[in-house]
């Protein structure tokens, strides 16, 4: 006899992201052990994190992060840190905000685009690279750029059809 069909909840998203960590988790794992074993196994830190959130449309969006991820089914620990990135929509701009610590303002470099922000800094121990799309076209020469308590700020207002632009950090 067949199971009725039953219609996933909202909470359901919660056991499924549950599921994966504990996945992902096991083949992290396995492959740390499988490295130790090769004597190719790198030093830390390993840095991984989930961001949820609901999205306009009510379907729940999850934003992986860190320098841990997954290439053909085998973990993967990468030299850069992919950071937290926040987007933030505030009526005629665009703001991103970024948590990059132990780095300083002039490792940081942002460039601007038509609908993206590129994050690179580079300090003698951490290393961070974020390609982050933006929901609507932006001026890239109003881009202003600003670095406190390991916090990076780009704020960049609205407009369309403009080209990449660097952006000095402040």
């Amino acid at each position: 006899m067949s199971r009725p069909y039953r219609r996933r909840g909202f909470f359901d998203i919660f056991d499924e992201i549950d599921r994966m960590m504990e996945e992902m988790m096991r083949e992290l794992m396995r492959g740390l052990e499988e490295g130790r074993e090769e004597k190719r196994f790198r030093r830390g830190p390993f840095f991984y994190g989930m961001k949820i959130t609901i999205g306009p449309d009510g379907v729940p969006r999850v934003e992986r992060f860190g320098n841990l991820g997954m290439k053909e089914g085998r973990p993967l620990i990468r030299e850069e840190i992919e950071p937290l990135v926040e987007v933030i929509e505030r009526g005629d701009e665009v703001v991103v905000v970024a948590d990059i610590p132990g780095v300083s303002k002039e490792d940081i470099d942002v460039e601007v685009k038509d609908r993206e922000v590129i994050i690179r800094a580079q300090a003698e121990e951490r290393k961070y690279y974020r390609r982050v799309e933006l929901p609507s076209d932006v001026d890239p020469k109003s881009a202003r750029a600003t670095y406190k308590n390991g916090v990076l700020e780009v704020r960049i207002k609205r407009k369309e059809g403009e080209r990449g632009h660097k952006v000095s950090v402040e």
